[in-house]
C-alpha cells in the first residue's frame, strides 16, 4: 500500500484503484477483526469517492474536448 503515506490529492487514480482492490480482496477473505474491517471499509469509501471524482473530471474533460472538436468541424462545413 504505497499510497498510505500520501494525501488523497497526491494519489493517482491508478494507485487509488489498486489500493481499493487490495482492500476489497482482503475484506472478502473474512479474516479481518471487526475494528480492522471498519477501518478498511472507511478507507475503501474514501478511495471510492476519490476514484469516482477522478472519473467525473476525466469525463468532463473529454466532453469539453469533444465539444471543441465538434464546433471546429461544424464551422468548417458552413
Amino acid at each position: 500500500m504505497a499510497t498510505s503515506g500520501k494525501s488523497q490529492g497526491e494519489a493517482s487514480f491508478e494507485s487509488a484503484l489498486d489500493e481499493l482492490e487490495k482492500i476489497v480482496a482482503s475484506m472478502e477473505t473474512g479474516q479481518m477483526p471487526l475494528e480492522q474491517s471498519l477501518a478498511a471499509y472507511k478507507r475503501g469509501a474514501e478511495l471510492l469517492k476519490f476514484c469516482q471524482s477522478a472519473l467525473q473530471d476525466a469525463q468532463q474533460q473529454v466532453k469539453i474536448l469533444e465539444d471543441n472538436v465538434l464546433k471546429s468541424f461544424g464551422s468548417a462545413e458552413q
